[in-house]
């Protein structure tokens, strides 16, 4: 099989990205699949490089160059590939503009589709669509840059009089928990509104919660499975970039220490949020249990990173998925939601 890798991006999770396609290339049978990287630089410049055939040792490898690959243009992915994967996070590659691309192309591909990835990365968009489907959710509150630069102060009063302190103020359409702050006072709000409006014109301040964080994982289509649960320990004020990705200063708790009925609830909940954004392929459902014992979803993640220390994979290897068939297991999506797409009728 022929198996397209898209990475890097324009996005301040390029880097996030090059470990994940790191992992995944490692993983995959290389008796089974012709792999084929594709490239995009952090400028959003798109470079094929050489099948590969061996393991990748370090990053730097999979920063091609036109050194040693060909700049090509976006249309010429529909020229011999028989699915593509999309290993980008964030924006420009996991908001659905790598998937409405992929659409217009008609290739098959590995993950959500437009809706759901799009939906998925706003997370404005996404905490009024779970309203809307009755799920628990702590209280939020966002603004678009041109409404905060009209009125900071009335911003500030606002939070402070809907939200209150401890919040955590976020770039809606991030993840990987890049501009990310936890704001105890008007001083910490006002540095973190500016720091998230470096990243997005659309922020959103969330109410600060004392609680266990509580993961689940999702595989399939129309029809979905729940793997086991997990917990994140952080050992820093929250579960910051640094602590995902570099300094390793977290604890996964795999399977988590729920009751039955806690995790029945949750499971129920993860559904619930997949099946509202139309979710294909795979997801990573968030929670918060609360010390009163409440849940209430938090996020899903609609491309989970897949490196060697994050949650998602582990997630599935406890639930008795192993890596390299979890990802045969999602290229096996990908074909599936294609074929049955291609039973609607275009003509009338």
């Amino acid at each position: 099989m022929k198996l397209c890798l898209l990475y890097g991006g324009k996005s301040a999770e390029h880097e996030v990205s090059l470990q994940t396609a790191k992992a995944v290339i490692g993983a995959l049978d290389k008796n089974k699949f012709d792999i084929y990287p594709i490239f995009i630089s952090k400028s959003g410049q798109w470079i094929e490089g050489p099948k590969i055939t061996e393991e990748i040792t370090n990053i730097e490898q999979l920063q091609l160059s036109n050194k040693d690959s060909s700049d090509i243009i976006p249309s010429s992915l529909h020229t011999g590939y028989d699915v593509v994967f999309p290993l980008l996070h964030g924006p420009n590659g996991e908001d659905g503009t790598i998937q409405g691309l992929l659409e217009v192309l008609n290739i098959p591909y590995v993950g959500n589709g437009v809706l759901a990835s799009s939906a998925g990365m706003d997370k404005v968009t996404m905490k009024n669509l779970f309203a809307q489907a009755g799920l628990e959710q702590v209280k939020y509150v966002s603004y678009i840059r041109s409404a905060w630069e009209a009125g900071r102060d009335a911003a500030y009063d606002e939070v402070e009089a809907r939200i209150g302190y401890p919040c955590f103020v976020k770039p809606a359409n991030l993840g990987s928990s890049v501009g990310i702050s936890k704001c105890e006072n008007r001083d910490e709000l006002i540095a973190a509104f500016e720091d998230a409006f470096r990243y997005d014109r659309k922020i959103i301040i969330e109410q600060g919660v004392t609680a266990r964080e509580i993961e689940i994982g999702l595989l399939g289509n129309d029809e979905v499975s729940c793997s086991v649960a997990g917990e994140i320990v952080p050992k820093k004020a929250f579960y910051d970039y640094e602590a995902k990705y570099q300094d390793g200063s977290t604890e996964l708790v795999i399977p988590a220490d729920i009751s039955e009925a806690q995790y029945a609830k949750l499971r129920d909940m993860a559904v619930t949020a997949y099946k509202t954004l139309d979710c294909s392929g795979l997801a990573r459902v968030d929670f918060f249990i609360t010390e009163d014992g409440q849940v209430v979803i938090n996020e899903v993640n609609t491309m989970p990173g897949f490196t060697p220390v994050s949650m998602f994979p582990l997630l599935w290897k406890n639930t008795g998925l192993s890596y390299p068939e979890l990802i045969k297991r999602l290229i096996d999506l990908g074909i599936e939601r294609f074929e049955e797409k291609q039973k609607i009728v275009h003509t009338f």
